[in-house]
Order: structure tokens, then C-alpha cells, then sequence
């Protein structure tokens, strides 16, 4: 990671799961000891904070003060992930394009990273263009997120390709869907993954959780991490002597 990194996670539709993808890239990130923060832009309540507090601030994104306290804090040292909730996809990156960050980092002088969670609708599509002309040049990410057992433009494959052939460099991941019961006693754990998974409560005292259902939690993570592994999204967001470890077989 040769400047500071920033990956957006977000849509402006709701209910596609995009703090469940944040979740899961600060438990990869975490795991590979990769010096990470978050912002929960899900003024004033908070989802992600509930599940990773140590790492994660509450933010409103829209006001500048809030957009000063992440973007004028951004180090070479640390990732910073966003979870910008419904609806502030678009306005944040209006926003980043008119403060310089979105051709700071077309010139490699930021590193910014955006995954695009899909919903199963055509406006969902129509989202795409919109969102790719502001990113341009960087990293876009198009997720098919399964966790909500969402059923994705299989009626009309023709429409569905036709959107993608106009963004140029953008690449697909797949969220698989994860047991539903275990994710539900994920979400009434309120920890992250890799704590529940690990059979670890908030405080970091045995938790005594399903074996069974952290058997499926583990198994699910590993193919979420394995599409992050597919992109190369360690080589791009991690310290180079991590990627040099994990080159190494360490």
C-alpha cells in the first residue's frame, strides 16, 4: 500500500446488505493485521459500529466537518472503510469529486477502492452508470450480495449484460448466502465474524455459540475471503510486507 486507501461501500438502494459486506472486508483486513478504521455513516444510530466499535466512528457524511474528520485524518499506515448507507452513494461521490479526491486518486496519489452492492432491480442497474462515471480510473467493484437470498436479473440476462458492456474495467464478486439461522445468531451476538466463529463474546470471554452454526460461518467466510483473494484486494490495500508474507506462505 503505497498511499492511503480508502474503499466505499455502498448503493443507493436499500436493503441489499451493505454492512454485511463491511463487515466482512474489516474481518479480512483485520485477520492479515492490516492497520484498518471504519466509518459508519448511519448517523446517528450505527449498524457497523455494533459489530466492530474498537475500529468504527459515526459519521454524517454529508456535512463537511464529518468529511473533514476522514478525509484530512487519511495515512499511508491504515485502510479506511465506509459504509455509506442508503441513498448517500451518489452525494458522497459528488463529493469526492468536487473536493479533488476522486483525480487525487486517478493520479495514484490515493488509493480508492469502491464496491457497489446490487440490488435485484432494474433501478438497481440503472444505479450503475451513474455511480461509474464518478469512478472512473479507480477500483469498481459490481457485488452480487446473496446474503438476502436475492434472485439477480436471471429474467432478463440481455438487459443485465447490455448495462455492463457500457463500464469499462469494472469487475463482478459474489457474497455467497449465508445459513440463515446462523446469521441470525451472528446478529444477535452483535461481534464480528471472525469473534463468533473464534466462539468469542464482546469481551473476549468464551461465548459457548453453536458449533454448528459457527461451522457455517467460518465455511462462508472462507469463499467471501476467497473472492477478496480472486481480486487481488490484499496486494492493493494491504502493507507490502504483508503481501510479501502471504507471497512467502506466511
Amino acid at each position: 500500500m503505497a498511499s492511503p486507501a480508502v474503499v466505499l461501500v455502498g448503493a443507493d438502494k436499500g436493503g441489499v446488505g451493505k454492512t454485511t459486506v463491511a463487515r466482512t472486508l474489516l474481518d479480512y483486513l483485520i485477520a492479515r493485521k492490516v492497520p484498518t478504521r471504519a466509518f459508519d455513516t448511519e448517523s446517528p444510530k450505527g449498524t457497523l459500529k455494533r459489530f466492530h466499535p474498537d475500529v468504527t466512528e459515526i459519521v454524517d457524511i454529508t456535512t463537511v466537518p464529518d468529511q473533514m474528520r476522514i478525509f484530512d485524518s487519511l495515512s499511508d499506515a491504515q485502510v479506511t472503510v465506509i459504509d455509506v448507507r442508503a441513498g448517500l452513494l451518489t452525494p458522497t461521490l459528488k463529493a469526492l469529486r468536487d473536493i479533488g479526491f476522486t483525480e487525487a486518486a486517478r493520479k495514484g496519489q490515493i488509493s480508492l477502492t469502491l464496491f457497489h452492492i446490487l440490488g435485484p432491480s432494474i433501478s438497481s442497474l440503472e444505479e450503475i452508470a451513474g455511480t461509474a462515471e464518478h469512478v472512473a480510473g479507480t477500483r469498481y467493484y459490481l457485488v452480487k450480495n446473496f446474503i438476502n437470498n436475492t434472485s439477480f436479473f436471471e429474467w432478463d440476462r440481455a438487459t443485465y449484460e447490455n448495462y455492463f458492456r457500457r463500464i469499462q474495467g469494472v469487475t463482478e464478486i459474489t457474497i455467497p448466502k449465508l445459513n440463515e439461522l446462523a446469521a441470525e445468531q451472528v446478529e444477535l451476538a452483535s461481534v464480528p465474524y471472525l469473534t463468533f466463529v473464534a466462539n468469542k463474546g464482546r469481551k473476549g470471554d468464551s461465548a459457548g455459540y453453536s458449533f454448528v452454526l459457527r461451522g457455517y460461518v467460518r465455511h462462508w467466510l472462507s469463499h467471501v475471503w476467497a473472492e477478496y483473494d480472486r481480486i487481488g484486494l490484499c496486494e492493493a490495500l494491504c502493507p507490502r510486507e504483508v503481501v510479501q508474507l502471504r507471497a512467502q506462505g506466511g
